[in-house]
C-alpha cells in the first residue's frame, strides 16, 4: 500500500508537525503558476486578437496581456502591437479564433507573447502564495493561542487579511520590475539607458515614481484577494467532511474567483483605464508627469458611460478569472496535500518506530 494513502483522513494537516515547509509551499505554488499560464494565456492571445481586429483597444500606444498571473502593460511599436498580436483573415467569435489561429499559425502561437511575462509572473505568484499560507498559519496560531485550544475551524477575519497583506507584499515587490520591464520592451533600452531612465523617473516623481501605478492595482487586486480568499476557506469549511480532491478544489475556487471578480469589477475598469494612460503619459516619456487620480478616472467613466461603464467587460472578466483562480488553486492545493501527507507520514511513522522501541526496552528489562 502506498504510504501516503495510508495516513489517517481526519488528520489536522494545518497542525504545525505536520505543516509544509517553505520550499514545499514554493514548489507547489510554481507548479501551479505555470499550469495556470499553459491553459489561460492562449484565451487572453485570443482576446487581443479579436480586440485588434474590431479596434476595440483602448489606445494605440499600448495594452494589457495577461497570462492567467497578473496583467502585463506591453507596448506598441509605432503605433503598431507583435505581430502575434495581429494575424490574418477574420474570426468570428473566441472559437473561431482559436481553430483559425491554430490551424494557419501553428498551435504554439496561442502561447504568444508568454515567457517574457512568466519572468515576472511566477515569482510574484511565489511570493503571494507562500506569504498566504505563512501569514494564515501565524494568524491562526495567534487566533488558538488567545483561545488556549487548537481548532480546525478559523475565523473569517483571517484568510481576509492575509489574502489582502500578501497582495499588498507581492504588488509592492514586482511593481518597480514592471515599470523596468515595459521601460525596456517599449525604448528598447540597454542596461545602462535603463539605469538612467530610471534616474529621470525619481528626479521628477521621487522615490515613489519607481511604483506608478501600484496604488490603483492595489484598489482591484486587495479587495479581490480578501474577498477571494473568504470565500474560497469558507466553502471549504462548510464542506470539511467532504473529501478535498482535486475537482473539489477546482470548483471551489471557480466559485470564490467568479465572486470575487463581479464584486471587485468596478476596480477593474478603474485599474485598466489607469494602466493604459500610465503607459501612455509615462512608459514613453523621459520626463513622465503624473496621472489622473483615481477619483477623477472614476468620474470620467461616469460621465462618458454612466454607472454601467463601470461593469464593462463582466462577463469576460470572468471567464478569464474563473478558470485561472480554479487551475491555480487547485494545483497548489493538490502539491500543498501531497507534502502534507507526506509529512504527516514521516512523523507519524516516526512517533510509532519510537514507541515501538520504547516497548521493546520495556519487554527487555
Amino acid at each position: 500500500m502506498n504510504k501516503l494513502s495510508s495516513t489517517p483522513p481526519n488528520l489536522d494537516l494545518d497542525d504545525p508537525r505536520f505543516r509544509i515547509k517553505p520550499y514545499q509551499q514554493i514548489v507547489a505554488s510554481c507548479t501551479g503558476a505555470f499550469i495556470t499560464s499553459l491553459f489561460v494565456t492562449p484565451l487572453d492571445v485570443v482576446k487581443i486578437r479579436l480586440q485588434a481586429q474590431q479596434k476595440a483597444m483602448l489606445s494605440n500606444k499600448c495594452f494589457l496581456y495577461c497570462n492567467g498571473l497578473m496583467d502585463h502593460l506591453c507596448p506598441c511599436l509605432n503605433g503598431k502591437g507583435p505581430v502575434w498580436a495581429k494575424g490574418n483573415g477574420k474570426f468570428n467569435g473566441t472559437v473561431d479564433a482559436l481553430m483559425k489561429i491554430s490551424k494557419n499559425e501553428g498551435i504554439l502561437s496561442l502561447w504568444s507573447g508568454l515567457s517574457p511575462t512568466l519572468v515576472l509572473a511566477v515569482p510574484a505568484t511565489i511570493v503571494y502564495f507562500v506569504s498566504y499560507e505563512q501569514l494564515r498559519l501565524h494568524f491562526k496560531d495567534q487566533y488558538n493561542n488567545y483561545k488556549k485550544g487548537i481548532t480546525m475551524e478559523q475565523p473569517f477575519w483571517i484568510p481576509m487579511m492575509a489574502g489582502g497583506i500578501a497582495r499588498i507584499w507581492a504588488a509592492t515587490l514586482v511593481s518597480p520590475l514592471e515599470l523596468i520591464r515595459t521601460k525596456m520592451q517599449s525604448q528598447r533600452l540597454s542596461y545602462a539607458e535603463i539605469l538612467q531612465a530610471l534616474k529621470t523617473v525619481i528626479k521628477y516623481n521621487g522615490v515613489p515614481g519607481l511604483w506608478m501605478g501600484l496604488t490603483s492595482t492595489l484598489l482591484r487586486d486587495v479587495p479581490f484577494s480578501a474577498i477571494y480568499w473568504l470565500n474560497y476557506e469558507t466553502i471549504k469549511q462548510k464542506f470539511h467532511k467532504t473529501q478535498q480532491t482535486f475537482t473539489f478544489n477546482f470548483i471551489a475556487g471557480a466559485v470564490a474567483g467568479s465572486i470575487a471578480a463581479f464584486l471587485t469589477i468596478p476596480f477593474d475598469v478603474v485599474k485598466t483605464h489607469k494602466q493604459i494612460e500610465m503607459g501612455e503619459k509615462e512608459i514613453y516619456s523621459d520626463k513622465p508627469g503624473r496621472s489622473s487620480g483615481t477619483w477623477a478616472v472614476i468620474q470620467k467613466i461616469y460621465t462618458q458611460n454612466g454607472v454601467r461603464g463601470l461593469f464593462t467587460g463582466l462577463i469576460p472578466r470572468i471567464i478569464k478569472v474563473a478558470p485561472a483562480c480554479a487551475i491555480m488553486i487547485a494545483t497548489f492545493e493538490h502539491g500543498k496535500r501531497f507534502f502534507q501527507m507526506y509529512n504527516a507520514n514521516q512523523i507519524l511513522q516516526y512517533e510509532s518506530d519510537l514507541q515501538l522501541l520504547k516497548h521493546k526496552r520495556k519487554s527487555v528489562k
